[in-house]
């Protein structure tokens, strides 16, 4: 990682997903990895901080988290749209080169064995909180962020500064048959708190 790569406060790593990004989704089980991109992420709780994430049971990157109980959520930004539409429309199942030829790049964290991908803006590594029943019936899993980080130029002091980096840094959002918007305007708080 580069040295823009910051650690979250836990107890602030809600705010990395609460925008309703489009996100990155990364297993590992044994020499295994996949990455998916993901329309329905969404924070759970604040503390511990959990999130919510809709997995269908026709992508690989399911049976590695139920394998191996562990993930990586990661916000992409505008510039890797192509590789957020490529991980989007591959899998592993039919294409065991997808990483490659997704143009993913893999990473590590220290501490953590999983697959960060490289070049996001913010990263969640993610402990499975077994709920057989809800992960059957509705595709969703519930976790617990385990730690988070963000790069500093557009994540720092517990806030995204969407306003102040790049445009390539924005993050991305999936409104249907592949149509991405990436998040827009900034509007100051109100000061009478409404």
């Amino acid at each position: 990682m580069n040295e823009h790569v910051k650690p979250v406060e836990l107890r602030k790593a809600f705010r990395l997903v609460n925008h309703g990004p489009t996100v990155l989704l990364s297993a590992r089980n044994g020499s295994v990895d996949n990455v998916m991109a993901v329309a329905w992420c969404c924070g759970l709780d604040i503390d511990p901080p959990k999130l919510t994430v809709v997995v269908d049971t026709i992508a690989h990157t399911r049976s590695l988290i139920e394998s191996s109980g562990v993930f990586v959520v990661q916000v992409p930004t505008v510039a890797q749209l192509e590789l957020t539409r490529e991980v989007g429309s591959r899998t592993l199942y039919k294409e065991p080169d997808k990483l490659r030829n997704s143009g993913v790049s893999i990473c590590e964290m220290a501490g953590h064995d999983l697959p960060f991908v490289e070049g996001c803006s913010a990263w969640l590594a993610c402990r499975l909180i077994s709920e057989p029943h809800i992960q059957d019936a509705y595709d969703l899993f519930i976790a617990e962020v385990i730690a988070a980080w963000a790069d500093d130029r557009v994540f720092r002091d517990g806030h995204w500064h969407f306003e102040t980096a790049g445009p390539e840094w924005r993050s991305l959002h999936h409104v249907a048959g592949g149509h991405f918007y990436a998040i827009g305007e900034a509007f100051p708080a109100d000061s009478n708190g409404g």
